[in-house]
């Protein structure tokens, strides 16, 4: 009997030994799975973070995608619509500033030419004034009233500014072009060199300053301008079988060669050198040269 006692007592704590053992083996596996679970949650916080990285990146190609596909849809845009006035423009310039081809001929084909007279002194313009008289009066000029499609404006127009020279000889023997046409209530200011129209009421895009030939064409757009057009201002006749006053067949000299054609139809180009000559002798082509600001 003591013995059965005995060894209740000490397989007792024997037996709880082992179960004390058990709260020990439970404490360290809920330790592992804890620091498991938060190695797993930093790197699924990890994963998100970069994820989200990955997707904002992706929003910026994106946006920086969308951003040049406008902004080359706005260039093109922008060329197309530059393209299409240019051409306009263009056009419209051709279409008013254009030239008509010129049918000019050898100076051989008028035969003998008399020789040029001695140029007449250099006028205010710096360009020599023929000593001989007024082709015709400016008694006879527009008074403002629109000609030709050519106003008269208070200040000369600079958008277009271009000039040409025009010789005159009836029957061999030179002729002035007046100053003041184009410019009535014209008013002259006396220089060194003699007088020159600095004011008038108004300025037609087609006038004189001086009588030594230059055509000023001052207008506020480009297109081609006429020998008609300048002597309808100055309210003077022109055809093939007059010029002004003088009657008689007209001989046109356009830069050194003849021009055939209606002399009315003469462009007004840049530096153009324009010789009317009514009858006979004929005359060698007069040439000047143009100063600075001319």
């Amino acid at each position: 009997m003591p013995k059965q006692a005995g060894n209740r007592g000490r397989g007792n704590p024997g037996n709880r030994n082992p179960g004390g053992g058990n709260p020990g083996n439970r404490n360290q596996g809920s330790g592992g799975k804890g620091r498991g679970s938060k190695t797993n949650q930093a790197a699924a916080r990890a994963r998100v973070a970069e994820m989200r990285a990955q997707e904002a990146a992706r929003k910026r190609r994106r946006n920086w995608l969308v951003g040049i596909g406008a902004a080359v849809v706005v260039i093109i845009a922008a060329v197309a619509i530059t393209l299409a006035v240019t051409s306009n423009s263009g056009s419209s310039n051709r279409a008013t500033a254009s030239t008509p081809k010129l049918k000019l001929a050898s100076l051989s084909t008028l035969g003998t030419l008399k020789p040029l007279p001695s140029p007449g002194p250099n006028g205010s313009e710096g360009v020599p004034v023929p000593a001989g008289p007024s082709l015709a009066s400016t008694a006879t000029v527009a008074s403002g009233k629109t000609v030709d499609g050519i106003s008269c404006d208070r200040g000369e127009q600079v958008a277009f500014h271009i000039h040409a020279h025009l010789t005159v000889f009836v029957n061999g023997a030179a002729r002035q072009v007046p100053a003041a046409i184009g410019i009535p209530g014209a008013q002259a200011e006396n220089t060194p060199n003699g007088p020159f129209i600095a004011s008038g009421t108004c300025f037609y895009w087609l006038h004189t300053h001086a009588p030594d030939g230059i055509i000023h064409i001052e207008s506020p757009v480009q297109r081609t301008y006429t020998l008609g057009d300048f002597f309808d201002i100055w309210g003077q006749p022109l055809s093939a079988n007059q010029v002004g006053p003088a009657r008689g067949p007209v001989t046109a000299l356009y830069n050194g060669r003849v021009y055939q054609g209606n002399p009315r139809d003469i462009p007004l180009e840049k530096h153009a050198q324009i010789q009317l000559e009514v009858g006979k002798p004929l005359i060698s082509p007069a040439s000047i040269t143009f100063p600075n600001g001319l």
